[in-house]
Formats: C-alpha cells, structure tokens, sequence
C-alpha cells in the first residue's frame, strides 16, 4: 500500500513539473509579445537594458531539487513584485485610460506569472513535505525612478527581467529528474538492450 501512494504521489509530482514547465513555456512566448509590443509603443529599437534587478542567483546543476525549486520560486516572486510595482507606476504616472493590445498583454503576463507562481509552490511544497519560505521582498528598497524617461526603461527592464526568468523556468522544470516508475522502467530496458 505504501508503495502505490509513494508510487502516485511521485506520478503527481511529474504531472506537477509538466504543468509548470508548459505553463512557463507560454509565459516565455508572451513574455516575447509584451517585449515587442512595448518597444513599439515606446520606439525602442535598441535592447536598452542593463543589469538584473532580481537579486537571487539562477539555480544551478550542483543544486539539489528542492534547492533548484526555492531559488526559481524566489525569483518569480520578486519578479512578479517589480512587475506589480511596474504596472502601478505606470498608470499613476501615465495614466490607465483605455485598455489597448499592450495594456491586455500586460495583464495576461501578470497573470500568467502568478499562475507559474502557484505552479512553482506547489512543486517546492512537494519536493520539501513542508510550507515553503521565501525571502521577504516587496520591491521597497529599490530605487524608484524619478523622470518619465527612467520609468520607461525600468519598465522595460522589469520586463526584461520576467523574460529572462521565464526562460530559466523552462529549463530548470525541463531538468527536474522524471522519477516515476514507468520512466525508471524505460531507461533500465533501455540500459539492458544496449547490453545486448
């Protein structure tokens, strides 16, 4: 019996990881649009961007799982909180208005990167049997920008900054070990017939 829950809790896990990794796939892809769509409203022809802003290392292959998943769920957080900062800067200073094609794809963004965010949790939760924590971080002690031309690149280095940790999503939830029993099954067959 403990066998079978191992067993399905470990087949929920990869189902988890798939989920997180597609969702992170279109998150990419809209991420891309945004991009595109700002820099046309804005006439950047230039990527004008420079530096991170978010201040936790990219997961590496030294670390374990559980470690991969706290360092990319961190990082999506502070993510979402500059992008949160960024979309309410942006409409007291340049007001709401009317929603067009940028400010819908802005929110599909937002959305989609809360929707990984949960993705991510659940994940880290699964990985580590406990309740997660993060680092606090509301996006505070960073430096708001003080001209209306400042604020147009940090918009856009923010979304910059969701695009680039959109991509490491994809990789890293890609990578994360496929332990199911079906899967440790086909790579063991696999070993043996190249035995052969």
């Amino acid at each position: 019996m403990a066998g079978i829950r191992t067993r399905a809790m470990t087949e929920h896990r990869s189902a988890a990881a798939g989920r997180a990794a597609a969702v992170a796939s279109l998150l990419q892809q809209e991420c891309s649009l945004l991009l595109e769509l700002y820099r046309k409203r804005e006439d950047f022809h230039v990527d004008v961007s420079d530096g991170r802003l978010v201040s936790v290392p990219a997961p590496s292959s030294q670390l374990d799982t559980r470690d991969k998943l706290w360092s990319l769920h961190s990082a999506l957080l502070q993510c979402r909180t500059f992008l949160e900062r960024g979309i309410a800067k942006e409409n007291e200073e340049l007001g709401g208005g009317e929603k067009g094609k940028y400010e819908k794809q802005r929110e599909t963004v937002k959305n989609r990167l809360s929707l990984l965010l949960i993705n991510t949790g659940e994940l880290l939760r699964a990985a580590d049997g406990a309740a997660i924590l993060t680092p606090n971080f509301d996006g505070s002690e960073t430096e708001s920008p003080s001209s209306l031309f400042e604020l147009k690149l940090w918009i856009y280095r923010i979304y910059k900054e969701v695009e680039h940790w959109t991509k490491i999503a994809v990789t890293t939830l890609k990578e994360l070990p496929s332990d199911t029993p079906k899967e440790r099954r086909r790579i063991t067959l696999s070993t043996r017939s190249k035995r052969r």
